[in-house]
């Protein structure tokens, strides 16, 4: 029997791998095998013919199969020396990452015959892993961020990732010691398996103490540091201020008990035994370590030197250690260089425009300071959709290849010359329109409303365009309408492609109330926004409505039995023909509000519901106009409006109405301009809306009507009303998305009824009622507009010192003027749950006369507001708001302040 002799060994380590030929094993009973001495050391090479392999080491894997991947197998020839077949044999075994070691020996040489053994030792499985030394929350996210799956093989490289992905997870939490070490232990409850436990000592968190620049001269220290958004230092705030601080109004020390006393902490007395007496008590929320982000920083520092015109500013140097209590102190050495301006600007390439019309649109003179991102964004480096820049201007007229490149062609002291060069290129026809994502909404209802058409010519602003169009659909998430123009160079044609993310926009209404003085309220509504009453009698359109054609469907009902019920509908088709933009609208409503107070008994009594009520039928018809002067952004809506109000037995309204039937019909004029970006957070754009109200002048065809019984059986008037809104983005957009972004948003708005007889009252029907959050109260039925102004309940009362907390208005107002600025924030854009915060101001007041009016004379308020946007519930508001004018030297804030809550959009 012949002793197997080690030919070739690959022992793998951490970084890689080596084969490594052994000598014959000299010790045994029968010593040297000379055939294979001979084979190994032979200096001629020679074919040999594998005659048997076997495969040794392995007891959960199958053998079979790991002969199949070492790619050797009986029959095989092999020269020796120098076979690659064995050296391939163990890199293929070896990156199945299985084994920590593969060797192959040849045990016996018969001729030219060969046998081989292939010998590996088997890496464990990982049967699990736990985390020590952490919170259970922190245990938690760790799980997802190691990267470790049971079941697998355990090797080094999966060991040290998990290692690394710990400590980087500690790192950007502030904990720049983390350390980490691994106990490995078998696993008995499974075969060849081994278990993880990570030992983690997370040390002391580390903290931004102190951020300092140095060789800034031009610029100040603090400006720089707000550039720094992701570096901050800690906040400090002094308990035990300074002799002579002005700050907190002290002349010595103070107790920090006292201090703390003084600012409403009554049981912090003992705190101070654990403080130092001159410690400053650090607020330290956003004051951790970031390589990345600080990195970034540094970036946006020279940004902000580079936009004041140092263009040669450079950070030399940045330097970090630890401060005394372990926090983090940063240097940062700048040299800031010289200030540079621009200086002549010259143009070379182009064609379709004149020097004289590309320098008004550039913007830049000679003299104002370098600024290099002013240029880019005035050139239209990077595509933007304010418009106003030089490659936009040439985009919008189809020139979709033309390129624009900035030259410096001189620099002299302080001074920098430019050339311009453009290259204008062909004009771009549209060839192809592409729209992907719309599963339920049909593909002519998209394509009614883009602007890009095949044949026309490429225009920018026509995407832009589009894509706001497409987002006030409501149909699809707004966020991820993403429009891809795909140019041709070889015919000079574009294709652009639509791809659309289509989001439930259908809204249920469902609910139960009390109060108002009808009790007991149930709520059913409906509301199907991507309607089709073509496919109302397909069932297999039925989901659970027919969808898709762009129509508007509407159904509400709500009651409480006998005493008070509404029912209402509409319908709206927006592309009348399907053709034109030509809405066509009609409405239905009847509602009835049952008295069921019984003035003779003093008592409630449902059985007066019978006799007492007030009921309102009304029927609309409105059909609307897109304009295409001055811009195709103006509607034109005409809307007839019938209503019959009856009222039976109805006291405490307005004299000579307790028992009336009257007929009011009135033609609406609207005249409207929308440029908004989105519907429920726009960001930028306005909207105005200005409207007159009419009814036929009765009185005038029939003076005789003045000394009637009955004044309000034709009620007359003619109501106008004007709201503009504007939206202003504030700040840089944040977030991964960058969807995040401060808006401003300005409104104001105006309400006048007039009368054309002076001899008759106003109308009682269609006034105004002001406060409140906008919703109807129980004579809303009477066709009030409903202008909601938070801090304040309803009012009657044009004085501003006149605010009762529970205002029960028995007339309301004929002229109102309303001011609102809120800033927004968005937390989520997120299509299934929009949620943004915001701070107002609002200002208003209702008048009854014109001789009392007095526009400066406002009901102001601010606060804080909640907005949520959920597809099947409309938009939902809770505000808290302070009414100013509600403050008077004896109330306190929380008898001012009002809580109200909103559902669906305001009010016109």
């Amino acid at each position: 029997m012949h002793r197997r002799l080690a030919v070739v060994a690959l022992l793998l380590m951490l970084i890689g791998f080596s084969a490594q030929a052994q000598q014959p094993d000299t010790t045994g009973p029968k010593g040297i095998d000379p055939d294979l001495e001979a084979l190994v050391n032979a200096k001629t090479p020679k074919e040999y013919t594998i005659a048997g392999i076997e495969v040794t080491g392995t007891k959960y894997r199958d053998q079979a199969l790991l002969l199949s991947i070492s790619g050797l197998s009986v029959g095989d020839k092999v020269v020796i020396p120098g076979s690659d077949n064995i050296s391939k044999a163990i890199n293929n075994l070896w990156k199945q990452n299985l084994f920590s070691d593969v060797q192959i020996y040849y045990t016996r040489l018969e001729g030219s015959n060969l046998f081989i053994e292939i010998n590996v030792a088997e890496r464990p499985s990982l049967s699990g892993f736990v985390f020590r030394g952490v919170k259970k929350s922190e245990a938690e996210d760790l799980e997802g961020k190691t990267g470790l799956v049971k079941g697998r093989v355990i090797t080094e490289n999966m060991k040290r990732t998990a290692i690394e992905n710990i400590e980087k997870y500690y790192i950007e939490k502030g904990f720049r010691g983390a350390r980490v070490s691994i106990t490995e232990r078998a696993d008995t409850a499974f075969v060849n398996t081994q278990q993880l436990t990570f030992n983690i000592v997370k040390g002391n968190k580390v903290r931004i103490n102190n951020v300092s620049f140095y060789g800034n001269e031009m610029v100040n220290e603090l400006k720089l540091k707000k550039k720094m958004k992701g570096t901050k230092e800690m906040t400090r705030i002094s308990l035990y201020p300074e002799k002579d601080s002005s700050s907190f109004g002290v002349k010595k020390p103070m107790e920090f008990s006292e201090y703390m006393k003084d600012w409403g902490f009554l049981s912090l007395s003992k705190t101070r035994d654990y403080l130092d007496p001159y410690f400053r008590f650090k607020l330290f929320s956003s004051a951790k370590f970031n390589q990345k982000k600080f990195d970034e920083d540094k970036e946006k520092v020279l940004e902000y030197y580079n936009s004041m015109g140092y263009r040669d500013a450079n950070i030399v140097e940045d330097s970090q250690y630890y401060s005394n209590n372990g926090n983090l102190n940063i240097d940062l050495k700048v040299e800031e260089g010289r200030r540079y301006y621009f200086g002549n600007i010259a143009w070379k390439g182009n064609t379709k425009y004149g020097d004289s019309i590309l320098n008004v649109i550039l913007g830049i003179k000679k003299g104002d300071i370098y600024n290099v991102e002013t240029l880019n964004k005035k050139l239209g480096v990077q595509m933007s959709a304010e418009g106003g820049d030089i490659k936009g201007l040439y985009m919008d007229d189809g020139y979709l290849f033309a390129d624009v490149t900035a030259v410096e062609t001189a620099v002299y002291n302080d001074t920098i010359d430019f050339e311009i060069r453009m290259r204008e290129g062909p004009q771009a026809t549209i060839k192809n329109v592409n729209i992907s994502g719309n599963d339920k909404t049909k593909e002519y209802v998209i394509r009614r409303e883009i602007r890009t058409v095949p044949g026309d010519k490429f225009s920018r602003a026509a995407l832009i365009r589009s894509q706001r169009e497409i987002a006030n659909l409501g149909y699809f998430n707004q966020e991820k309408i993403d429009i891809n123009p795909v140019p041709n160079p070889d015919d000079g044609t574009v294709d652009i492609n639509y791809k659309l993310e289509e989001k439930s926009n259908d809204q249920l209404e469902l609910s139960a109330g009390w109060g108002g003085g009808i009790g007991l309220t149930g709520t059913l509504g409906v509301t199907f926004n991507n309607f089709s009453i073509r496919n109302i009698f397909n069932k297999e359109t039925w989901d659970p409505l027919p969808t898709g054609d762009g129509q508007k469907l509407s159904l509400r009902l709500q009651s409480n039995g006998r005493q008070f019920r509404s029912y209402n509908f509409s319908f709206t088709e927006p592309w009348l023909g399907g053709k034109r933009r030509n809405s066509f609208t009609v409405s239905f409503n009847s509602t009835r509000f049952a008295n069921s107070y019984n003035y003779l008994t003093g008592r409630y009594d449902r059985k007066a519901a019978d006799t007492s009520f007030l009921r309102a039928i009304s029927m609309s018809v409105a059909l609307g106009k897109q304009l295409r002067w001055p811009d195709d952004y103006f509607t034109l809506v005409y809307a007839l409006n019938f209503t019959q109000y009856k009222l039976s037995n109805y006291p405490n309204l307005f004299p000579g109405l307790d028992n009336t039937t009257a007929h009011n019909l009135s033609l609406k004029l609207s005249l409207s301009r929308s440029s908004i970006d989105q519907p429920i957070f726009p960001r930028s754009g306005s909207s105005f809306l200005a409207s007159v109200q009419a009814t036929p002048p009765y009185s005038l065809f029939n003076p005789d009507r003045v000394k009637a019984g009955n004044p309000y059986e034709l009620p007359e008037f003619h109501k106008w009303r004007f709201t503009g809104e504007w939206y202003v983005p504030i700040g840089k957009a944040m977030g991964a998305d960058k969807s995040r972004q401060f808006v401003l948003k300005a409104a104001a708005k105006y309400g006048f009824m007039g009368r054309y007889n002076k001899k008759l009252e106003y109308s009682p029907f269609e006034r105004f009622q002001v406060g409140d959050a906008g919703l109807q109260n129980n004579f809303g039925i009477l066709g009030y507009d409903i202008i909601a102004h938070r801090g304040y309940p309803v009012y009657d009362n044009s004085d501003p010192t006149v605010n009762p907390d529970k205002s029960q208005a028995a007339q309301f107002f004929t002229i109102f003027n309303k001011y609102t600025l809120e800033l927004r924030y968005p937390f989520s854009t997120n299509p299934n749950s929009t949620i943004f915060g915001l701070a107002f101001f609002e200002a208003a007041n209702g008048w009854y006369d014109y001789k009392d009016y007095n526009p400066f004379r406002l009901r102001r308020s601010a606060g804080l507001g909640m907005r949520f946007f959920l597809p099947m519930f409309g938009l939902l508001g809770f505000d808290y708001g302070v009414g100013f004018d509600r403050m008077g030297p004896n109330t306190k804030l929380r008898d001012a302040a009002r809580f109200t809550f909103m559902l669906g959009f305001e009010p016109e």
